[in-house]
């Protein structure tokens, strides 16, 4: 057996190459937190996030483990553990100054006796230096840029079990001040900064959120729950104090019909409620509109301190989020993206403002050298549900803390993600349908077919089923670009009941697809021919001999070959021998099924299935791949199937076994990302010159990091 293996990590860059290089953050390792972990099953999570002076180690709160995480990022391209410090609490926020790590820590017993302390910690030797009782609950932390204090939020959080989880419940919060001497806070010099009275909402029961401090030592602070911002001083003056406002959005998606972008309803008059906020010079800052209760703007917005906005972004963020394909439907009915961390920093004299979609997991960057234009310059993909950041531009890196440990769904854990500013093309996203003549929303890349001119055809699986749709990549511009959204309709409405996990050309100007069916939620496994309006002119049910062994993973990838249909089938049937699978054929004209058998990899974990197939140049080429994540991935691989081989024998009986030879290991290109290895391998097409193209679907974004990798795979 031959084993070909093209040099996987040019080819991958290459596919996000620009003409000229430029100034990008491109990511460069990731971090899970559970190395930190002496028990590495724990739910551990990567929450607010600092770093020491020197720049050379970080240090983030991890609420489930009640510890402090720190990491060696000496070599940021290979972040190294260093262990946890246990706080004796719930940490909220760490701040660090030089190699003391101050952290928030909540020790409530209840909503209603709130406490907290300010804990301060050697990062090196992890003792505790000291600690402040802060008389209530801390959330958030922020260092004086000349280190001079620190101020803290103390909300104080309601119980949204209560009352409708409306504001209103006692005790309010306030802001606490220190003051920092010899690096140390000193606790005999705390401020209680009284914050009640000043908002229109909740006035008696104010909930700062999250604090920021300027060059000039002026304080800013977000109350969520109260729509309202507040300027102060360190000891106590209130220098300005207004409403976060209301935003009108329109051209957003507000149903949550699990299964559908659109993108044609608005809002009006939606409270802004924001989350984090950051100075960005001595006069402006600017805020995440996460909403809360009952807003959310989806945006985000810059202040001038006196209260006057200078900017808003509406509803352009989203939109941006929508392009790359990291639009999570299912919050639709809520807050959207979600915008909450923020962070701010000062790359070769272009101060940068980077906003964080918790829920989109991915985050702006933007341009804010003119707070009153911002530029959105780049769009990066990190874990998922980033929760906090920190800017090193003295060492030219930018780092995320993702919170979501899915451990117990078998999903990808929490982790850091570290980012570099580089002279060099950015290499993410390489697939957006920005730039198209519409909003295309899309995710859930599933089958591919190329056609010609550098084009290929995909289709979305059933996450968005209300939404069955064929997309048009163009493959010759970087990234690449989706440029056209075809709707699959039945009589002219939206096909319902369609799981479309294949696609391939009819020759004539149309398509056939494949269905994976799923009998338990009455979605039928079927072949559809579709026209080049979308419209379904014929549907082809399986036969009585596969229905009567099917199960749940049915056709994944459709291929057509003189007038012969062959899906791959992802997994064992009922009648299938252990590690083998179906390849199953259908010839058009005579309605003939038939099929043959293909030897998959056997595993101890998990699962191994195919999810694509395709023909080419007599023979036929599929994708096999398990169902692991992160660092338990192994199989992704791409076989080839001489045609000589592919002569079906009728079903019901006795199958052929073909025999696969290895064409190429995809797990270099999806290392090569720097995040973590995703599971879902999905697409792959060919085109007649033997180039090959190859994706990765995203789960609409649903436990999922919402990053989709398209990459060429060179030539086969």
């Amino acid at each position: 057996m031959s084993f070909k293996l093209i040099g996987m990590t040019s080819a991958f860059a290459l596919a996000a190459t620009g003409a000229l290089a430029e100034m990008n953050f491109n990511r460069i390792a990731s971090f899970a937190t559970f190395n930190n972990n002496a028990d590495v099953s724990a739910a551990s999570s990567a929450e607010i996030i600092g770093a020491s002076g020197d720049g050379m180690t970080l240090v983030y709160s991890d609420s489930p483990l009640g510890v402090i995480g720190m990491i060696d990022i000496t070599d940021p391209s290979a972040p190294a553990a260093l262990g946890n410090i246990n706080v004796g609490g719930e940490p909220t926020a760490v701040s660090v100054l030089g190699n003391i790590a101050m952290t928030g820590v909540n020790t409530s017993e209840s909503y209603t006796a709130p406490s907290g302390l300010l804990k301060a910690f050697d990062i090196t030797s992890g003792i505790e230096v000291a600690a402040c009782d802060l008389g209530g609950q801390p959330d958030s932390t922020a260092i004086a840029p000349d280190g001079s204090f620190i101020a803290i939020a103390i909300e104080n959080e309601r119980d949204e079990g209560l009352g409708d989880g409306g504001i209103g419940q006692m005790p309010g919060g306030f802001v606490v001040t220190l003051d920092i001497t010899d690096g140390m806070p000193d606790c005999e010099s705390m401020v209680q900064i009284d914050v009640n009275g000043l908002a229109d909402i909740g006035a008696n029961d104010p909930e700062p959120e999250f604090v920021d401090v300027n060059a000039e030592g002026e304080i800013v602070v977000t109350m969520q729950e109260n729509n309202h911002i507040v300027v102060m001083n360190k000891t106590g003056e209130i220098l300005s104090h207004f409403s976060a406002g209301a935003v009108d959005l329109t051209d957003i998606d507000t149903t949550d019909e699990r299964g559908a972008l659109l993108f044609t309803q608005s809002q009006e008059g939606r409270l802004r409620e924001p989350d984090g906020v950051q100075w960005i010079d001595s006069d402006h800052f600017a805020i995440a509109n996460e909403g809360d209760m009952n807003g959310g703007a989806r945006g985000w917005t810059i202040f001038h301190k006196d209260g006057t906005e200078v900017y808003e972004a509406g509803n352009s963020f989203e939109h941006a989020v929508v392009q790359h394909g990291h639009y999570p439907d299912k919050r639709s009915d809520a807050k959207g993206v979600e915008p909450e961390g923020m962070e701010f920093g000062v790359f070769d004299d272009t101060p940068y403002a980077f906003i964080l979609a918790e829920r989109a997991s991915i985050v702006g960057v933007y341009d804010v050298t003119d707070p009153t234009a911002p530029v959105l310059t780049q769009m990066l993909p990190s874990g998922i549900a980033p929760e906090g950041a920190i800017a090193i531009p003295s060492r030219g890196l930018f780092i995320t803390a993702n919170e979501a440990d899915l451990i117990e769904g078998g999903g990808i854990r929490s982790h850091v993600m570290i980012y570099e500013y580089q002279d060099a093309p950015a290499t993410y996203p390489q697939l957006t349908s920005a730039g198209a003549d519409e909003l295309i929303g899309w995710g859930a890349i599933s089958g591919m077919v190329a056609g010609e001119n550098g084009l290929i055809y995909a289709v979305n699986d059933s996450f968005y089923g209300y939404q069955p749709t064929i997309f048009t990549i163009d493959t010759t511009v970087t990234p690449a670009q989706i440029t056209a959204a075809l709707p699959v309709t039945r009589g002219g409405f939206a096909a319902q009941k369609l799981d479309l996990e294949g696609i391939t050309l009819d020759g004539e100007g149309g398509f056939w697809v494949a269905s994976e069916g799923r009998t338990d939620r009455m979605i039928p496994h079927g072949l559809y021919h579709v026209n080049s309006n979308g419209e379904i002119e014929k549907e082809i049910a399986l036969p009585p001999e596969l229905l009567a062994v099917e199960r749940r993973f049915g056709f994944e990838g459709i291929t057509l070959v003189d007038g012969t249909l062959w899906m791959a089938v992802q997994r064992e049937w009922a009648d299938d021998p252990a590690d083998h699978v179906k390849l199953v054929s259908y010839k058009i004209e005579t309605d003939e099924w038939g099929a043959v058998l293909y030897p998959k990899a056997a595993v101890d974990t998990g699962w191994v299935g195919l999810s694509e197939i395709v023909a080419y140049n007599g023979d036929f080429y599929v994708v096999e791949r398990d169902n692991q994540i992160g660092a338990n991935a192994a199989i992704k691989m791409v076989y080839r199937i001489s045609g000589d081989q592919m002569v079906p024998a009728a079903l019901g009986g006795d199958l052929p076994v073909v025999r696969k030879e290895a064409v190429m290991d995809l797990m270099p290109a999806l290392e090569a990302n720097n995040g973590y290895v995703v599971d879902k391998v999905e697409g792959l097409a060919i085109f007649a010159d033997g180039s090959a193209w190859a994706s990765t679907d995203n789960d609409g974004v649903d436990d999922s990091s919402g990053e989709t990798f398209f990459w060429t795979l060179g030539s086969l």
